[in-house]
């Protein structure tokens, strides 16, 4: 129901998300048959979410469920802070009378390490923006 009655404003929010990725050159379409045998194409899905000041964020995220271990992916790993660094910091910050913020960054996806020379993710166009190469077919 949500996704319904804000439609413009979650589009909005794709439209966004895709500037994003095409801004930071994370992403070169390709045809699929430019994919080398052996490789799969990893799906992608869309992640909705409405932030506490009313606003709508749309993230692309790759469906791990559809990536092979030692194919698509060597390794995993999440920035994320352990909760007893965020009560460590909270603690300083109170002993020490200082204000703490919450930071938003809009583009946070970006990869935590780099690449190894040529480490390729291969994945299926997002979700209602796929394209039609000079053949006709779907890319």
């Amino acid at each position: 129901q949500a996704l319904r009655d804000d439609r413009e404003g979650w589009t909005a929010a794709e439209r966004a998300e895709i500037a994003n990725h095409t801004s930071n050159g994370s992403w070169e379409l390709i045809d699929r048959s430019s994919v080398p045998h052996g490789r799969s194409l990893v799906r992608l899905m869309w992640v909705y979410e409405r932030k506490r000041n009313g606003s709508l964020k749309a993230r692309l995220c790759v469906q791990g469920c559809s990536q092979i271990p030692g194919v698509d992916f060597e390794q995993t790993f999440s920035a994320t802070m352990r909760a007893t660094s965020l009560r460590t910091l909270a603690s300083l910050a109170a002993r020490r009378g200082l204000s703490m913020r919450r930071l938003d960054f809009v583009a946070a996806y970006l990869l935590q390490g780099d690449l190894e020379p040529g480490e390729v993710v291969y994945c299926h166009p997002p979700p209602g923006y796929e394209t039609t190469g000079s053949d006709g077919r779907t890319r």
